[in-house]
């Protein structure tokens, strides 16, 4: 359909107008201007005196897990990666909000274009006219022109969630993979304590059975009997306990590996043992948390997002300008007129022009949502110090008691040697005749009890050691080597829904992070 010249000569200096209004305005925008908070990071650690953290600022290791050196913990957090089903969620909730950001982006071009069109029946009420049909074509549009920046504002604001989202998988990532080393560890502690368990069982059995023989022969009372037998079973009820915990642990596994447990056990008879941490650590410097920490990055990017939402509330305080325009075409088949004249160029009309809109007598309540948004910035501010501060004692927590516990755990071996050497001297001893039995269960007991906690410490320092790791932030950085969503779930979205290039599969860096994608 040609445009009519009359319309072609109205549309021209509109145009030109219109270009010239939204060069000069975008350079109009409310503000705040976004002001990062007064952070309070120390230059040193508290702990760096130790010679565990001594000559160790360099930077800390991004796949620390690896220092255990066991293998099974490392494919572990590997399978993890891929399958961990909260991971999962928290990639797609990134995609999501590349595609707000890809609506907020449209929002700059004209936010109204429709064509419409219609065929109606039309009857005279008083019956006496014949049935009349008409029929329509047309187009409107209608673009709130950008005046203060609102728009570009909300460009900004979808901007720092999308980043913020890609720093909550990142935060989910580090959780993860601490949960998994963590999880791991307890297993092999538990494994350990319930041989020793065992072992301590098959000891006192035969302590027992001495003493039984004793009995029998008149040697000893049965209260030596009696006190004999307590002490095994004692230790024999731990091991149903500490099984149950490792079942329970077992199948925690599965959850975060999305895998069936008895998967998970087949994997866990590859190796055995406590894992066994570094003694030396490299935990970088404070400042170093203000670019490692998902979370404090995060914080950061929702505080720049509520600022821009300030600027967005204001806006409303202000009129809006637009351009809207309607170009269409009409008939009827009433008298000589004929349906198909609607797509006759005599039959075109249109509007065209701009518009304004502005709230007045709003009687206050735009400029209350206005402080409302400012009150909401300024609680994201002091979250975000908080944010600092919790990650600064969160590290040096964990620092503190990886320390504390490698000297607790040095102790605790010297009284297992000391244990088992009163042990085998008691039993010499009273079998000797120059000591009574409740030496011996003494004995046995401390060693017993030794041996168990010396075992939960080991433990202890490898869980301490990935705990401060986690709160070094460490661990994030393994997402780079693919794309977070495995293939068959893309496949199965793109079959769903047309998803243009967002869901391109490449082994690239994370393409999560890239904020390209086409909005076709």
């Amino acid at each position: 359909m040609q445009l009519p010249q009359s319309l072609k000569q109205a549309i021209t200096p509109c145009s030109a107008a219109a270009g010239l209004a939204v060069s000069f305005l975008s350079s109009c925008s409310l503000g705040p201007d976004y002001e990062a908070p007064d952070l309070r990071v120390s230059a040193n650690w508290q702990s760096e005196g130790s010679s565990i953290l001594a000559r160790n600022r360099s930077k800390v290791d991004s796949k620390w897990w690896r220092q255990f050196k066991d293998p099974v913990m490392n494919g572990l957090v590997e399978d993890a990666y891929d399958e961990n089903l909260n991971l999962r969620v928290a990639a797609l909730r990134i995609l999501e909000s590349r595609t707000l950001l890809g609506i907020a982006q449209g929002n700059l071009l004209p936010q109204s274009q429709a064509a419409s069109g219609n065929v109606l029946g039309v009857r005279d009420t008083g019956g006496g006219s014949p049935d009349i049909l008409s029929a329509s074509v047309g187009f409107d549009a209608s673009w709130e022109l950008d005046f203060w920046g609102k728009f570009r504002k909300s460009i900004e604001v979808a901007d720092a969630n999308l980043m913020a989202d890609v720093a909550s998988f990142d935060d989910v990532l580090i959780s993860l993979t601490a949960e998994v080393a963590t999880t791991y560890v307890n297993i092999r502690t538990l494994e350990e304590r319930i041989n020793l368990a065992q072992q301590n069982a098959k000891l006192q059995k035969e302590s027992l059975d001495i003493v039984d023989l004793q009995f029998q022969a008149g040697t000893v009372t049965e209260l030596d009997v009696l006190q004999a037998k307590t002490l095994l079973t004692s230790t024999q009820s731990q091991i149903p306990r500490f099984q149950s915990s490792l079942y329970q642990l077992q199948n925690a596994l599965g959850v975060l590996l999305a895998e069936d447990v008895k998967v998970i056990r087949k994997k866990l008879t590859r190796t055995k043992g406590i894992p066994i941490a570094p003694t030396n650590i490299a935990v970088g410097v404070p400042a170093e948390l203000l670019r490692r920490r998902p979370d404090i990055r995060r914080a950061e990017l929702l505080a720049m997002a509520q600022s821009e939402r300030v600027g967005i509330a204001r806006a409303d305080l202000y009129p809006s300008f637009s351009l809207t325009g309607f170009l269409g075409s009409s008939s009827t088949d009433f008298g000589t007129a004929n349906l198909e004249n609607v797509f006759n160029s005599s039959n075109v009309g249109y509007t065209f022009g701009p518009t304004f809109r502005w709230n007045i007598l709003n009687y206050g309540r735009i400029r209350n949502a206005v402080r409302a948004e400012d009150a909401r910035l300024e609680i994201a501010l002091t979250d975000y110090q908080n944010t600092v501060l919790n990650a600064a004692r969160e590290v040096e927590d964990g620092m503190t008691s990886f320390i504390h516990t490698q000297r607790e755990a040095e102790f605790l071996r010297q009284g297992v040697e000391s244990s088992k050497k009163s042990s085998e001297i008691s039993m010499i001893q009273y079998k000797d005749g120059l000591t009574d039995y409740q030496r011996v269960l003494d004995s046995i007991r401390s060693q017993t009890q030794r041996e168990d906690e010396y075992a939960n410490a080991r433990g202890t320092i490898a869980t301490d050691f990935i705990a401060m790791y986690k709160a070094l932030g460490g661990g994030w950085e393994m997402r780079d080597r693919e794309n977070a969503i495995p293939g068959h779930i893309r496949d199965k979205m793109m079959q769903r829904t047309n998803w243009g290039s967002f869901l391109q599969s490449s082994s690239e860096t994370a393409p999560l992070d890239s904020k390209g994608g086409s909005n076709s």
